[in-house]
């Protein structure tokens, strides 16, 4: 599955409506992948929402090491590829972070998303949170 920042924000905080269910769905996960972008966004979220931001960074810093997590890095390629899809998408409104999540998924085959956020189905993935 796709570790995307809402999904993240779930599985980090104990606030979080969905956090029980974040894990057990983190837990049961055979493959998770994210990118840095995801965590840039992860770390605004977090101090978005007054997360402890030690904690949060130290999280954000976990899934760098983490060898059950494959953690890809967004170079000029892929970035230009997300600007494409955003600018053939004008229907949707999209984030960069979501077109490159989008892109991953697809390349990489994944259908499932660890997310909150409504466009990964608009994009056709199974969106494992639901409000």
């Amino acid at each position: 599955m796709l570790l995307d920042t809402s999904g993240l924000m779930c599985l980090f905080d104990q606030r979080e409506r969905q956090h029980a269910r974040a894990v057990e769905l983190y837990n049961a996960s055979r493959a998770r992948l994210t990118h840095n972008y995801v965590l840039a966004e992860f770390v605004a979220l977090a101090h978005a929402r007054h997360a402890p931001r030690a904690l949060a960074l130290e999280f954000a810093a976990s899934l760098l090491n983490n060898s059950r997590v494959e953690l890809i890095w967004v170079g000029a390629p892929l970035h230009q590829s997300a600007l494409t899809l955003l600018q053939q998408r004008l229907d949707k409104d999209w984030s960069l972070c979501d077109a490159v999540s989008i892109l991953l998924m697809q390349q990489r085959g994944f259908t499932e998303a660890l997310t909150t956020d409504h466009h990964f189905e608009q994009a056709g993935f199974t969106r494992l949170l639901k409000p």
